[in-house]
């Protein structure tokens, strides 16, 4: 199985990314904050590569491919562009969860504002559901899915050897109830969980606090201050 790492993010327009963020840094601010999660991200992406099984790394970018900012990250870390489509959240994950499952690979979806998101958080993602091949050829994945919840009660990553709409139809997104549901939807599939450590990340003014102790650079411009 090919590994695939889809990247989801938006074109960093203020006004229209991290937009709960904006009463706290302002809307420039909050999109300049977005870029950077988003180069944060993509850094540690393509120095642990070779760790991660050399995946392949796709940026599902929203609305579309065409602003300036996704094309400087595709030539600089050498990644696919691909569009998100669907009515919702939930729906543009399916979407890219479908399409590289069609493609027998083994995708692992992230969010990118989520500090928690390591390489050792990713090669853990992969391994759960795509094992290293055994003596006697590939084993099978010991996760049907693989999720990192965060503290807010939703999750800023998913991975999948296999993939139902149920996951994702009718959910309250951006609510404290996504991961608690979602493993309740797990269940009634009978699918095999895989959790990792529980971690967090940047979407409320309160979140920043503990952005600036734990990466300040990614605050340290003018517009943040």
């Amino acid at each position: 199985m090919t590994r695939v790492l889809q990247v989801f993010a938006r074109a960093p327009v203020p006004g229209q990314c991290k937009t709960r963020l904006a009463p706290a840094l302002g809307a420039a601010g909050a999109s300049g904050l977005h870029e950077r999660l988003v180069l944060r991200l993509l850094g540690l992406v393509t120095e642990a590569l070779p760790r991660l099984g050399n995946p392949r790394v796709e940026l599902w970018c929203a609305p579309d491919t065409t602003h300036p900012f996704f094309d400087m990250c595709a030539r600089r870390h050498r990644l696919r562009l691909r569009t998100q489509h669907g009515d919702d959240l939930g729906h543009r994950m399916y979407a890219a969860l479908d399409d590289a499952l069609g493609r027998q690979c083994r995708p692992v979806l992230v969010g990118t504002d989520c500090l928690s998101i390591t390489a050792d958080a990713l090669a853990a993602a992969f391994d759960a559901i795509d094992p290293s091949p055994g003596l006697h050829g590939a084993s099978p994945p010991a996760s049907d899915i693989v999720l990192l919840p965060t503290e807010d009660g939703g999750y800023a990553l998913i991975g999948a050897a296999r993939h139902d709409r149920s996951l994702f139809d009718a959910m309250q997104w951006s609510t404290d109830s996504v991961y608690a549901q979602t493993r309740l939807r797990i269940d009634r599939l009978g699918w095999r969980l895989h959790a990792l450590p529980t971690g967090w990340d940047v979407d409320r003014p309160e979140d920043l606090d503990r952005l600036r102790t734990v990466a300040p650079e990614l605050l340290d411009t003018p517009e943040s201050r």
